[in-house]
């Protein structure tokens, strides 16, 4: 059987995205999926990201981890609702829902405005920020940035939070409202091009312990610029973007 599928990149954070609304596409077989995200053996990508029909919703994307795992992506996000309007489910705005919840998005000029969760547990420690922005989020705020170890801290911090781990951002401060950010992923295993949930999350981090008072941020990752913005209240960080583009690399074919 031969598998259509569709290359997106947001940042930097590629995707295999498959029209599976005929509920064709094997979602158990952990194997096949992690051979589709393999950069040498399969197509490769950061996450494998399908796109089904749910009733209320104008569509319900389903997220993979190229361990098979499920999560929510925010980068993968934008990236679905691209491919959503490129398959004429959507238009121009959009509500769909995720493993996490429901979600708005709306496009313009090929930039993805993406409506995360609320945030509202959020963990101060000594050194570090954890939160849940749609999967699990340590942020530490590091001097050079482009000389600190990514893969080998962040692997162990990473594993250092009970099961499934958290994903590991080291942000360097580059003004009152600009921000660098680099990101090891679970589930990739890897430090990736850019972390839409990671941005999301170093942005709320740098506001709560008062890095920046704005409530907009500017965080440039190694695949490109993001934007987040937010309103908080009492804690409650409400009506959090993510903004930034998404773009269609290839179409393509597979066997399964």
């Amino acid at each position: 059987m031969n598998l259509t599928f569709y290359k997106y990149q947001g940042t930097g954070n590629d995707f295999v995205m498959i029209d599976n609304r005929a509920k064709t596409f094997p979602k158990e077989n952990t194997d096949f999926i992690s051979h589709l995200a393999d950069r040498h053996f399969g197509v490769g990508a950061d996450g494998i990201i399908l796109i089904e029909n749910e009733s209320n919703f104008d569509f319900k994307m389903i997220y993979f981890n190229p361990d098979g795992s499920q999560t929510f992506c925010g980068n993968g996000a934008r990236c679905a609702v691209a491919f959503a309007k490129r398959l004429e489910i959507i238009k121009d705005k959009t509500t769909f829902i995720a493993v996490d919840g429901e979600h708005f998005a709306e496009i313009k000029n090929d930039i993805i405005s993406l409506q995360m969760i609320n945030v509202n547990n959020i963990q101060v420690n000594e050194n570090s920020v954890f939160m849940h922005t749609g999967t699990q989020h340590h942020v530490e705020l590091v001097d050079d940035l482009n000389e600190y170890p990514v893969f080998e801290n962040g692997k162990e911090i990473r594993n250092s939070y009970q099961d499934p781990g958290s994903n590991v951002n080291f942000v360097q401060q580059i003004d009152a409202t600009s921000f660098r950010v680099r990101t090891y992923e679970k589930g990739v295993e890897n430090e990736t091009l850019a972390c839409g949930t990671g941005v999301t999350a170093a942005a709320i981090a740098m506001h709560k312990t008062n890095k920046t008072k704005s409530n907009v941020v500017s965080l440039s990752t190694e695949g490109g610029h993001l934007e987040v913005s937010f309103t908080e209240g009492k804690g409650i960080y409400k009506n959090v973007f993510l903004k930034g583009p998404a773009k269609f690399v290839f179409k393509g074919t597979i066997t399964i």
